[in-house]
């Protein structure tokens, strides 16, 4: 059984920062990619893609976080940090870690999820 769980949201305000983590525990063999989306408050609003990493450390970041946000992962620990700076309040949502996970004895690769950080950012 593999568990993502994410910790580090709260509030925040205009141009303050957090830090999210996310580890990874259970029966794993490899952690591929992980990454980080985002849903926003209201209605039919799709998750958005925030960044990612690959296991050799490659990074990907949406447009609006460029150069405010850093992705960043612990291998030894299985665990993926996202560092937020200069924070706005269109940055309010609520943050889901993932990562691409072999479990043993098995060649498949999942997505397995976390259950989602509340980050708020208002004065």
């Amino acid at each position: 059984q593999v568990q993502l769980v994410e910790s580090g949201g709260g509030l925040v305000q205009p141009g303050g920062s957090l830090r999210l983590s996310c580890a990874a525990s259970g029966s794993i063999s490899s952690i591929f990619t992980m990454g980080w989306y985002r849903q926003s408050p209201g209605e039919q609003r799709e998750r958005e893609f925030v960044a990612s990493i690959t296991n050799k450390g490659r990074t990907n970041y949406a447009d609006s976080v460029q150069d405010r946000f850093t992705i960043s992962r612990d291998d030894v620990k299985n665990t993926e940090y996202l560092q937020m700076n200069s924070l706005k309040p269109e940055d309010t949502a609520v943050y889901y870690c993932y990562g691409e996970i072999l479990v043993p004895g098995s060649a498949l690769l999942r997505n397995y999820w976390g259950q989602g950080a509340q980050v708020t950012v208002s004065s």
